[in-house]
């Protein structure tokens, strides 16, 4: 019976800094090697409707970039609610869409998606903390509270609209060069 071979010393001089250096990757090592599987999210897949070939190509309209595909333009509620015709808005329909006031500003969900992935932050790993050790200063902008109720009191006064008008901002306070060279 042989007895099965010692691993060799210099085979564990090699594996265990590769071992510690991988350790320190971060968290998400095993999905960025490729060993989990992410499913793709339900709400991002799209289906296209299949390409046909018209009898004559003269008869195609003339394509217009950037506009959307003819197949693609199904009203909303046929595709919420399959089956069902389109009615006319009910009595607490409308007065839930008045109450709503005016209508949402263009762009506002491109803007709450750019707002939400700027405040996403992913965890910082080991080589973030060591190259990046300064704390960042805080996300946002700090609105002046007392100025800013002062200008929504002269717009109501004056029946101006809330949005209109410069939101007034607390602006920070320059640090001292003692400051940056102590970290305080």
């Amino acid at each position: 019976m042989s007895m099965p071979r010692p691993i060799p010393r210099a085979a564990l001089t090699l594996a265990a800094p590769l071992l510690l250096a991988l350790a320190g990757c971060g968290a998400d090592t095993s999905r960025t090697l490729g060993f989990t599987r992410d499913p793709p999210d339900e709400f991002q897949v799209t289906t296209r409707a299949p390409l046909s070939v018209p009898p004559r190509l003269g008869d195609l309209p003339v394509p217009t970039p950037g506009t959307d595909r003819p197949q693609d333009r199904r009203a909303a509620a046929t595709i919420l609610a399959p089956g069902t015709a389109a009615t006319q808005p009910s009595a607490a329909e409308r007065a839930l869409v008045a109450q709503a006031g005016a209508p949402a500003e263009p762009g506002i969900r491109r803007r709450v998606d750019e707002e939400s992935l700027r405040l996403d932050a992913p965890p910082r790993g080991v080589v973030d903390t060591l190259m990046f050790w300064r704390p960042s200063g805080p996300a946002g902008i700090t609105v002046d509270p007392t100025r800013e109720a002062q200008r929504l009191r002269e717009n109501a006064a004056l029946g101006r609209d809330q949005t209109e008008g410069q939101t007034p901002i607390v602006q920070p306070r320059q640090r001292t060069l003692w400051e940056m060279l102590s970290g305080s």
